[in-house]
């Protein structure tokens, strides 16, 4: 594990990770006890700057070779742009519907092609919804190829390496739930609640 790496499990840990009374539900619909705010946790500039650094690091340990990054926003937003900045790779988000005016357009920022080489980000992962989506919309609207996928943390579901796995791209959390000491999605057990 690299010093980026081990320096970024402790960010995330110190500054987004709250551990609730009782569960909340999740984007994915699950419900846990633990959040992951990986906005909150890369709030400070140098933070970011850390998780974006280590996202370049991990591509090039991969073989991952991209020509943009981005993904679905809101997850994939501070990523596509520090990524970009850093790297001088081009940016891009994809909006979760269309905007109904204008272009009317999904994918926001980078002109994506058949030729464009694709790195998709997003924070917090669950069941991988979201990265799941904007690769849908990537490929669907753009026919440009994904070569790689790294989120901040995965919550361990192991939806989102399966599905990478199917698609034959490889997927590359920075940070698992293991290392941040807390419970995989769906392994929690809950009381019932008291009724009245």
């Amino acid at each position: 594990m690299s010093e980026k790496r081990d320096r970024l499990i402790k960010v995330v840990e110190e500054k987004g990770l709250l551990e609730l009374s009782a569960p909340v539900e999740l984007a994915s619909g699950d419900h846990s006890r633990f959040f992951v705010d990986g906005k909150r946790a890369l709030a400070s500039g140098a933070d970011l700057r850390l998780a974006c650094e280590t996202i370049i690091e991990i591509a090039n340990e991969n073989g991952i070779e991209f020509d943009a990054v981005g993904g679905l926003t809101l997850g994939a937003d501070q990523f596509a742009h520090g990524v970009a900045l850093i790297s001088g790779c081009e940016w891009f988000v994809v909006r979760k519907a269309p905007k109904g005016r204008g272009t009317n357009q999904r994918i926001e920022g980078s002109r994506l092609d058949a030729g464009t080489r694709v790195l998709l980000v997003d924070d917090v992962v669950t069941r991988g919804g979201s990265i799941e989506q904007a690769y849908d919309v990537i490929r669907e609207e753009t026919g440009a190829t994904v070569t790689g996928a790294i989120t901040l943390v995965d919550r361990g579901s192991d939806a989102a390496r399966s599905f990478f796995k199917r698609v034959g791209i490889p997927y590359c959390p920075l940070v698992t739930h293991d290392e941040l000491g807390i419970p995989a999605v769906g392994s929690e057990h809950f009381e019932p609640a008291a009724t009245s």
